[in-house]
């Protein structure tokens, strides 16, 4: 499920891609977002620590977007804000943890169709740029 996190950095973007070459104030950015000010202000941070988006401090300063809209996947933004895409860590590919409970991974029904589920959620998710959700 994705996390009211995930959600506001994602219509973030999208109000930050809408304009794009612009800096924004954040409360421009929570305003348009509908997203609360205070958590969005951490949200922003993790996205600046990945070289999502950028700032600059000061009067006129704000938020951009650090790279086109074209170039920012919506996969990569979910699992900066909630980790893997596979709902249990034995179907991950980045953060892949063996079950305590697992006997046999190779004949395990859960973690093939878990596996089925995380590789239809990145099929989506990794072919979706933010250019992609601001044109819809």
């Amino acid at each position: 499920m994705l996390s009211m996190k995930a959600k506001y950095a994602i219509k973030a973007l999208i109000v930050m891609g809408r304009n794009e070459g612009k800096m924004l104030q954040i409360k421009t950015i929570a305003k348009e977002a509908e997203a609360p000010q205070k958590f969005l202000e951490a949200i922003l941070v993790d996205l600046k620590n990945h070289d999502i988006v950028s700032s600059k401090r000061g009067i006129f300063g704000g938020y951009y977007l650090a790279k086109p809209a074209k170039k920012i996947i919506m996969g990569d933004i979910v699992r900066i804000m909630d980790g893997p895409l596979a709902p249990i860590r034995c179907a991950s590919l980045t953060a892949y943890q063996k079950c305590d409970d697992c006997v046999s991974e190779k004949n395990c029904a859960i973690r093939k169709t878990m596996f089925e589920v995380r590789n239809a959620i990145s099929g989506v998710l990794d072919n979706k740029t933010l250019a992609d959700m601001i044109s819809q």
